[in-house]
C-alpha cells in the first residue's frame, strides 16, 4: 500500500476499534465520516474526518459525506496510468487505497415494529454503496473489505505486504454481493408499499447457510441458502441437536413435515416420506398424537421424518424410539426426550425456531422453459365459507374432521385424495394422474376402518367414479372443492348414497 490512507464508515462497529488501533500502527491515515469517526475519537484513535479531508461539510442532515471528487478521485484512479495520477496531482487530490465500509441497517430497521415509511427510507444508503463500488471497479489497486470477519486477515496480510490480486478480486466480489443483496431488500421493500405481489422484476439475493451432504442423488452437489429479504431469518430456522448431516432430501421432508404439523392450534403429529404424509393427527397431547399419527401407516413411517407442533417428552421420545426415523423435529425437546435419542447415533434431532418467519413470500419452482413463481398457499380455513350441497348436513364432528382432512390435502401431492375420522389420517391417495386411482389407493392404504370416516379432495371430482370408490368403503362424508361441470352428478350420487357433502370453493393443488 503506497499511499497508506483508509477510508472507514461502517454500521457495523464489530471489531472497529482493534481495526482502527492497528491500522494506526500500520502508519495508514484514517478517514472516516458521521457515527465511526466519533467512535473511533472516543477510543482515542487518531482519525481526520472527510469534511475536513475534502474542505467540503457534511449537509442535508448527513446525506452528503463522501459524494466529493476528493474521494472518489482517490478511490478510482489507476496507479499504472499517468493521466490519472496526473490529474489527482493537478486538483490535490489523494490516494485512497483502502475502502473499509458497511451500509446502513435498511433490512433491520424495515423490520421494526411501529417504525415509519421516512424512517426507513432514511437507511436507503448512497455513499456507502457508491464507494463500494468505487473501490471494487478499481480493485487492481484499492483493497473493499465489507465483512468485519475479513479485518483479522486484512491486517495480518497488510503487516506481510503479500495481499495479491486475486485476493482483491474475491473482495471486490464480496462487495457487490452485499451492494446487490442490500439494493434486493430496499426493491422488494418498495413493491410491498406498492402493494405489488408479484412485480415486473423479483430480486433475489441467496446467502449459503451450509453445505449439503449431496442433492437428491448422490451426485449431485447441494447446499441451504437463504434469502436476504425482509421475511428471511437472520440464521437458520432450525438447530440440529444430534445425528448425521442433513441431505438435501431431509431439508425437503422436515420442510412438509413442520409446515403440516404447524396448520394445527392443538397438539399435532405429521409424519412424512418423500414429502407426502404417511401419517397425522391432533390429539389433547403430543403423545397422544404421534401414537394416532404412527397407526396411520407404520411400515411407511420407517425411514421418515416426524415432526411435532410442540415439546418431544420423555413418553413420546419412548414411541418414537421404538421405529427408525431419518429426523424428529419440533419446537423443543425435553432433557429426558434428549437422553433417549442420544443412544440413537444416527437419528437427526432438529428444534425448530417457531419465532422465525417463512424463508420468503414466493414460491420459486425452476423449469426447462423459465422460473415460475407463486405467493403461498398460506388459506387454512376455507371450512368457513363452505356451504354444504348435499341433502344431508355433516354432524360437527364431521366437520372438525373435513378441515384436518382438508389441511392435509394442501400438504400432499396431487391429485389427493384423504381419509380422515376424529382427528387421525386413515388413508392417502397422492400424486396419481388419475383421481379415482388416488381414492382407490387412499382405501387400499387406510390400515383401519373408513367406516363413518372422511373423505377430502384437494380439487373436484371430475367424475363421481372417484366418490362412488369413498362411498363403497363406508365414508359418510366429504369435502371438496367443487367447480367441475358435472359437480352435479356428483352430488346426485352422494344424495343417492346419503352421504353428507361440503363445498369449500378453494382448491389446493400442489405440484
Amino acid at each position: 500500500m503506497s499511499s497508506k490512507r483508509a477510508l472507514l464508515s461502517v454500521s457495523d462497529k464489530t471489531g472497529l476499534e482493534e481495526l482502527g488501533r492497528a491500522l494506526t500502527e500500520l502508519n495508514i491515515e484514517i478517514l472516516s465520516t458521521g457515527g465511526t469517526a466519533r467512535f473511533l475519537k472516543e477510543k482515542a484513535i487518531p482519525v481526520t474526518d472527510v469534511a475536513d479531508y475534502t474542505g467540503f461539510p457534511e449537509m442535508l442532515d448527513g446525506r452528503v459525506k463522501t459524494l466529493h471528487p476528493k474521494i472518489h478521485g482517490g478511490i478510482l484512479a489507476i496507479r499504472s496510468n499517468s493521466e490519472h495520477l496526473k490529474s489527482l496531482k493537478e486538483h490535490s487530490i489523494g490516494l485512497i487505497d483502502l475502502i473499509i465500509v458497511n451500509l446502513y441497517p435498511f433490512r433491520q430497521t424495515a423490520k421494526k415494529k411501529g417504525v415509519s415509511f421516512d424512517e426507513v427510507i432514511e437507511m436507503i444508503d448512497i455513499g456507502g454503496p457508491s464507494m463500494l463500488r468505487a473501490g471494487s471497479k478499481n480493485y487492481k489497486d484499492v483493497i473493499v473489505i465489507v465483512d468485519p470477519s475479513d479485518y483479522p486477515w486484512l491486517i495480518e496480510h497488510i503487516r506481510k505486504d503479500d495481499i495479491t490480486e486475486k485476493d482483491k478480486l474475491s473482495f471486490a466480489a464480496k462487495a457487490f454481493n452485499h451492494t446487490a443483496s442490500y439494493d434486493s431488500v430496499i426493491s422488494n421493500w418498495l413493491n410491498r408499499k406498492l402493494d405489488t405481489n408479484l412485480p415486473g422484476e423479483i430480486h433475489l439475493t441467496l446467502n449459503r447457510l451450509q453445505p449439503m451432504r449431496y442433492g437428491e442423488n448422490p451426485h449431485q452437489q447441494a447446499a441451504l441458502y437463504r434469502t436476504s429479504d425482509l421475511d428471511s431469518h437472520e440464521d437458520l430456522r432450525f438447530e440440529q441437536l444430534g445425528g448425521k448431516e442433513l441431505s438435501y432430501n431431509n431439508i425437503v421432508d422436515m420442510s412438509s413435515a413442520y409446515e403440516l404439523a404447524a396448520e394445527f392450534q392443538q397438539p399435532a403429529c405429521a409424519i412424512i416420506k418423500h414429502t407426502n404424509p404417511c401419517g397425522a393427527a391432533i390429539a389433547d397431547s403430543i403423545p397422544d398424537a404421534y401414537g394416532l399419527a404412527f397407526k396411520t401407516d407404520p411400515v411407511s413411517s420407517y425411514g421418515g421424518i416426524c415432526a411435532f407442533n410442540g415439546e418431544v417428552d420423555e413418553k413420546t421420545a419412548k414411541l418414537i424410539a421404538e421405529t427408525f426415523y431419518e429426523v424428529i423435529i419440533a419446537p423443543s425437546f425435553s432433557t429426558p426426550a434428549l437422553d433417549i435419542f442420544s443412544k440413537k447415533k444416527n437419528l437427526r434431532l432438529i428444534k425448530v425456531n417457531t419465532a422465525a418467519p417463512e424463508t420468503t413470500q414466493f414460491e420459486i419452482h425452476d423449469t426447462s422453459f423459465g422460473i415460475l413463481v407463486q405467493t403461498r398457499d398460506i388459506l387454512s380455513d376455507e371450512m368457513k365459507n363452505s356451504r354444504v350441497v348435499t341433502k344431508k348436513a355433516p354432524a360437527p364432528d364431521q366437520m372438525k374432521d373435513m378441515d384436518f382432512a382438508m389441511k392435509v390435502c394442501k400438504h400432499t401431492k396431487s391429485n389427493t385424495i384423504i381419509v380422515a375420522k376424529s382427528l387421525q389420517l386413515i388413508g392417502v391417495g397422492a400424486g396419481q394422474m388419475s383421481r379415482v386411482d388416488s381414492a382407490k389407493i387412499a382405501i387400499m392404504k387406510s390400515n383401519l376402518s373408513t367406516k363413518g370416516a372422511v373423505g377430502a379432495s384437494d380439487a373436484f371430482f371430475p367424475f363421481a367414479d372417484g366418490l362412488k370408490v369413498l362411498i363403497d368403503a363406508g365414508i359418510t362424508s366429504v369435502v371438496q372443492p367443487g367447480g367441475s361441470i358435472r359437480d352435479e352428478e356428483v352430488i346426485k350420487a352422494a344424495d343417492e348414497a346419503g352421504i353428507a357433502m361440503v363445498f369449500t370453493g378453494i382448491r389446493h393443488f400442489k405440484h
